[in-house]
C-alpha cells in the first residue's frame, strides 16, 4: 500500500510511516509518518517562509518572555532612550545611542547564535543592515553642525558643487 502525498496532506488511520512516498523533494515522513522539512529550502510556490538562522529563543522555552527576546529589547530600549535624549534636546548624543544600539544590534547577531526577534533576515543581512545603518547614524551624529567631531574635508565642496552648480 504506497501511497503518494503532498507535504500538506496528514497520513491516513492505519498508514505506517514506511508506506508513505513524499513527493516534495524537501520534505521526508518524521516518526508519526508526518512529512517535515529537512531543509531550509522552499519549493517555487511557497506557502511560509523560513525562520531566519539564529531566529530561535535566547533563553529556555520555560523563561519568561522578555527573558527569551533580551536581544531585541536590549536594542530597542536603547533606541528608546536615544529617542528620550533627543526629545530632551541632546541631538548629538541621543541621535550617538541610537546607532551605537544599531551596531550592538550587529554584533548580537553576529556573536549570539539564538538571538530571537532580532533575527529578522539571514545573518549576513542582519549583520550587513544593522551595521551599515548604526555606522551612518554614528557617523551623522558626529558631523551634526555646531561644531562637528567629526569633519569630512569633500562634503563641504560636495554641497557647495550641488548648491552653485
Amino acid at each position: 500500500m504506497s501511497a503518494e502525498r503532498n507535504v500538506s496532506d496528514a497520513p491516513e488511520a492505519g498508514e505506517r510511516p514506511e508506506d508513505i512516498t513524499v513527493r516534495d523533494p524537501v520534505s521526508a515522513p518524521d516518526a508519526e509518518g508526518r512529512p517535515r522539512r529537512v531543509t531550509r529550502r522552499f519549493p517555487l510556490f511557497t506557502r511560509d517562509t523560513a525562520r531566519p538562522e539564529g531566529g530561535g529563543r535566547a533563553a529556555p522555552g520555560d523563561a519568561p518572555a522578555p527573558a527569551r527576546q533580551w536581544p531585541i529589547l536590549a536594542v530597542l530600549l536603547t533606541v528608546g532612550l536615544g529617542l528620550l535624549v533627543t526629545a530632551l534636546d541632546q541631538f548629538r548624543l541621543g541621535t550617538f545611542l541610537v546607532g551605537l544600539a544599531l551596531v550592538a544590534g550587529a554584533l548580537l547577531r553576529w556573536l549570539v547564535p539564538d538571538v530571537g526577534m532580532l533575527a529578522v533576515r539571514s545573518r549576513f543581512t542582519d549583520i550587513a543592515t544593522y551595521s551599515g545603518l548604526g555606522l551612518g547614524i554614528v557617523m551623522l551624529a558626529l558631523m551634526v553642525q555646531p561644531e562637528p567631531k567629526l569633519k569630512i574635508p569633500f562634503l563641504a565642496d560636495l554641497l557647495h558643487f550641488t548648491i552653485s552648480g
